[in-house]
């Protein structure tokens, strides 16, 4: 099959929700390529504007460690994207078949796909759904990351194609403030970076459940256990590191520039670093100054644990929606959650009694000076 008089396809190499990717030929420059077509079946307008976005995304990207775009166009109908051909296997292939990487290894991931995304994040783009399946390894080990698919420009948030309400992106590397409704940032590329080098060193992701909502409220609320209480043959610093990656709050992960130039120098063989004195007023962050609270947007729900003794109602389920691109679930937002309202109610008739009581006993004092 030839598309647009110049692709010969031959074999399919991957398939999602949204397409196909296929091994081809360029047949006017005599190299191999790959060629994501956009199926015929869901071919509307969203999902043209998705795949649009991507190509213009990726071509902004000229680096060695992103999969570049080569062309884009319509062929028959149907929305074609050319990238280079990454001659090898995804990260999630290379764990399937080999098992947990070994820490030299998972270095080399760590920082090439580092180097990406802060290449990424230089140009304004958040990718946005960073997993082992969207890192991609040349026949030499080399790491590049593909499918920009849902990522969106930091300087316009329409860029998404996404509505309020709703998460896009894959579950187990969601990043807390993803969970909550809060616009993805740089920071969530390196929460989903580490969610991913967790699951390749231990060989399951820091957190599982059976169902969707659940998982949500983990990465919010539940600490990550230490990939070496799992097994994993981590030297303490390296461990050490990748705990901060995925530290809860956003001002207190490394950046991708960091990462990357950390992994590079080798600091994961040794010992962990000691954090610098802190500072008085100075609320502690190793990696970039303190930014505001993490705050629920509009339609999001608030995860926070409730007071001893009130028991919280239930949640409405998240419900997963068929996703539009690749092997991406895309997640309703409960409805912000009611169950603190009680509680402060409460505290703030407790500090009304209060109040009142040292009033009254003020102005008894002040009467027996009086007479």
């Amino acid at each position: 099959m030839l598309v647009a008089d110049r692709y010969r396809l031959h074999t399919v190499i991957g398939r999602g929700g949204m397409g196909e990717v296929w091994r081809a030929q360029d047949e006017v420059l005599g190299r191999p390529v790959a060629v994501k077509l956009l199926l015929s079946d869901v071919a509307d307008a969203s999902a043209e504007a998705r795949f649009r976005l991507e190509a213009q995304t990726s071509a902004r990207l000229n680096h060695p460690h992103v999969v570049g775009t080569l062309d884009f166009g319509t062929w028959q109908g149907r929305c074609f994207l050319v990238m280079e051909l990454v001659d090898g296997d995804s990260l999630a292939g290379e764990l399937a078949t080999g098992g947990p990487l070994a820490p030299p290894r998972l270095a080399q991931v760590a920082q090439q796909a580092a180097e990406g995304l802060a290449a990424a994040h230089a140009q304004g783009i958040v990718h946005r759904d960073i997993k082992p399946g969207n890192l991609l390894s040349d026949h030499d080990g080399t790491v590049r990351i593909g499918d920009f698919g849902i990522a969106r420009f930091v300087d316009d948030p329409s860029a998404g194609l996404t509505t309020t309400g709703q998460i896009v992106g894959t579950g187990l590397y969601l990043a807390p403030e993803r969970a909550i409704g809060t616009p993805a940032s740089p920071a969530s590329d390196i929460y989903s970076l580490g969610c991913v080098l967790y699951q390749l060193a231990v060989g399951r992701p820091p957190f599982e459940s059976e169902t969707a909502t659940a998982l949500l409220y983990q990465h919010v609320d539940a600490p990550p256990v230490p990939p070496r209480q799992r097994g994993a043959a981590l030297p303490p610093a390296f461990e050490a590191y990748l705990l901060s990656m995925l530290a809860k709050r956003p001002e207190e992960r490394p950046t991708a520039r960091e990462v990357a130039d950390w992994f590079r120098g080798g600091a994961w063989r040794g010992a962990p670093e000691p954090l610098p004195p802190e500072q008085p007023g100075h609320v502690p962050g190793p990696h970039a100054a303190p930014r505001p609270a993490l705050q629920p947007t509009a339609g999001a729900a608030l995860i926070a644990p409730a007071p001893a003794g009130v028991v919280d109602p239930p949640l409405p389920p998240v419900q997963a929606v068929l996703d539009t691109g690749w092997n991406t679930t895309v997640h309703r937002v409960p409805a912000r959650r009611p169950a603190l309202a009680g509680p402060l109610r409460r505290h703030r008739r407790a500090a009304a009694v209060v109040g009142g009581a040292l009033l009254f006993v003020c102005a008894l004092l002040l009467g027996m000076s009086l007479f």
